[in-house]
Parts: structure tokens; C-alpha cells; sequence
């Protein structure tokens, strides 16, 4: 039921997973900066495990917990599923209570919430609106002067008009337009099998073709690391963040977007505020131009603004913990 990173001198955080690889992927970023500029103790509880009725949610009655899990000074949750579970939680021994996405329940009943631009709420004393959403990626020091290029497919999407022919056309285009370079190309859990049977036709020398399913946890980070250009389809939001916050040169493949999705608008805000570019300015990611003087590191700029907020109780962060932390 529960997973534990721990000593046990440190600050508690409980991370409330619905096993969602987007979602967990969010709280590990969000764990990972607050171990590191707080030495937390990093706690996973499955709320797929945890029957919670609605009416215990309401009344913040927690449900039977493992005994031996050290009590939480602050309990964060990513994913609807994982609501139920938190709501429960929210008088636990005076826990601190975060919640990264736009909830359906009122904010007052929680004392944070970390909340992705494109969901459309206000930044307050309550809310920390981001670029995008959390990862588990670290800006790197510098680029790769090697001409190596990667590029990210997802699937079918609520927020795109998938099209197989669309997207690997524009693959043609890049690795025919760049001989030179080399290319790692990579699917999806989404990536319909048809296109990935075509992408794996393109392999040969200057072509690796990664089988979704072969990868390791850190396999992207390790791949951003050694590349000087990225490429990534636009319907899945992690991707694009993680490329972004690499901050290899980043283009967006171009798809059409769904009139009214939230997803595709927050794509469209990271390419108005020159964090990613568009399939038009694939000339400029591939010299390396455009990059932002700044590092878009919303990770770590949660965990010091849970910090600064005294929402991880005892640890507040110091005026040098705001100039900067070791990654």
C-alpha cells in the first residue's frame, strides 16, 4: 500500500498516487526538489488501494492507514482519483494538504494547490500557478555540441486530431532536411502500433528507433541529456514540459488542436512565452536559437514556494535557499 524514501529525522511527505504515469510523474518532481532543498522523507500511498466513501471524504475521516507509516507534515495529491482519498486525509494529526491540478472541490478546504496555467485559476496566497506541469527533470548545465536530435511521439488524444500520416511526415521532413544529424526517435504507451511498426522501417545508422516499452525510468532524462534539439508531439503535455525544462532547443509537431481544450491552450502559452517552438520555426530549433535566459524549473519553484509558505511545517526556506540549491 505504501512505498517509502525515508530517514527518520526527516520532514514527512505523504505523495497520494492513482498509478497514472503523468500523475506520479508530477508528485516525484514535486518529492524529488523537496527532498533536496528540505531533506524530506518521501512516503507513497496507492489510493487505488484505499476505499474511501464519499462520505468520509466529506467529513475528513481518514480511512485505515499502515501502522507503521510516520505520521505526514504534509500530504500532496495529483489526479482526480486521488481526491477522495486527500479530502479523507485533511485533518490527519495536522497535516499540511497540496493538490497539484485544479480540484473539483473548493480550495478552502485544502491550504495549497499547484495549479498548471492552462486550468484557468488565478494565482493567490493559496495557489501556485505554473508553465505546465511538474516533472522530473533538471535543466542541464550546458548542450551537447554533438548534432543529435530526439524526437517524442505520443497517440490519440482528446486535445489533437491525431493523424499517423501528419505525424510521420513531419519525421520525413526533419531527418531528410538534417542528414547530418542522428536521430532517436521514440513512441508512447499511446503511439498507435501501426505507426510504430513505420517508424521502426526508419532505423539505420544515423536512426535509432526506441521501443516505448524497452525504456527505463530515466531513459528520457539520459536522452534529453545528449541531445542539442528535441522534437515532441503535442498531445501529451508531460513530454513537451520535459523537454522544455531540459532546456534543449524544443519543437512542437504540428497537429490540430480540439476547439476548447485546456491542454492544447497550455501548449500554445509555452510557445507564445518562447519555451517551445513551433513546427514553423524548425530551422531556429535546430540551431539552437531562442533559448530563454531562464530555466523553466517549475519543480523546483513549487517545492520552495511549499517551503516559503511554511506548508512543510518546521522549514521554511532561508533567504539562501531562494538565490539557489544544489540540483
Amino acid at each position: 500500500m505504501a512505498a517509502a524514501e525515508h530517514n527518520t529525522s526527516a520532514p514527512v511527505v505523504w505523495l497520494l498516487t492513482d498509478g497514472k504515469p503523468g500523475h506520479r510523474n508530477q508528485l516525484k518532481g514535486l518529492g524529488n526538489r523537496l527532498r533536496v532543498l528540505a531533506g524530506a522523507s518521501l512516503h507513497w500511498l496507492d489510493a487505488t488501494q484505499l476505499s474511501v466513501p464519499i462520505w468520509r471524504a466529506l467529513l475528513a475521516l481518514p480511512p485505515r492507514i499502515e501502522p507503521g507509516l510516520p505520521s505526514p507534515d504534509l500530504i500532496v495529491a495529483a489526479g482526480s482519483g486521488t481526491h477522495r482519498l486527500l479530502l479523507a486525509l485533511r485533518k490527519h494529526k495536522g497535516a499540511r494538504t497540496v493538490v497539484l491540478m485544479k480540484p473539483g472541490f473548493p480550495m478552502g478546504w485544502l491550504d495549497g494547490a499547484i495549479v498548471p496555467a492552462h486550468d484557468g485559476v488565478a494565482e493567490s496566497n493559496r495557489v501556485l500557478v505554473t508553465e505546465g506541469v511538474l516533472n522530473t527533470v533538471t535543466p542541464l548545465a550546458r548542450l551537447t555540441d554533438k548534432p543529435e536530435a530526439l524526437v517524442l511521439i505520443g497517440g490519440p488524444s482528446p486535445h489533437f486530431e491525431w493523424d499517423d500520416d501528419v505525424v510521420l511526415g513531419q519525421v520525413h521532413h526533419l531527418i531528410g532536411q538534417y542528414p547530418a544529424w542522428r536521430w532517436t526517435l521514440s513512441g508512447s504507451r499511446r503511439t498507435p502500433k501501426p505507426l510504430l511498426a513505420r517508424l521502426q522501417e526508419l532505423a539505420g545508422p544515423k536512426i535509432s528507433v526506441q521501443d516505448p516499452s524497452d525504456t527505463h525510468e530515466l531513459w528520457l532524462a539520459h536522452q534529453l541529456a545528449a541531445s542539442r534539439a528535441a522534437w515532441v508531439s503535442p498531445d501529451s503535455m508531460s513530454m513537451v514540459c520535459e523537454a522544455a525544462t531540459s532546456g534543449v532547443p524544443t519543437g512542437i509537431l504540428q497537429l490540430t488542436p480540439v476547439a476548447g481544450s485546456r491542454v492544447a491552450a497550455g501548449v500554445d502559452r509555452l510557445t507564445q512565452a518562447g519555451r517551445v517552438a513551433s513546427w514553423s520555426d524548425h530551422s531556429a530549433v535546430m540551431a539552437g536559437k531562442g533559448l530563454q535566459p531562464t530555466a523553466l524549473w517549475e519543480a523546483d519553484r513549487a517545492a520552495r514556494w511549499v517551503l516559503e509558505r511554511g506548508l512543510l511545517r518546521g522549514h521554511e526556506a532561508t533567504g539562501s535557499m531562494r538565490k539557489g540549491a544544489k540540483r
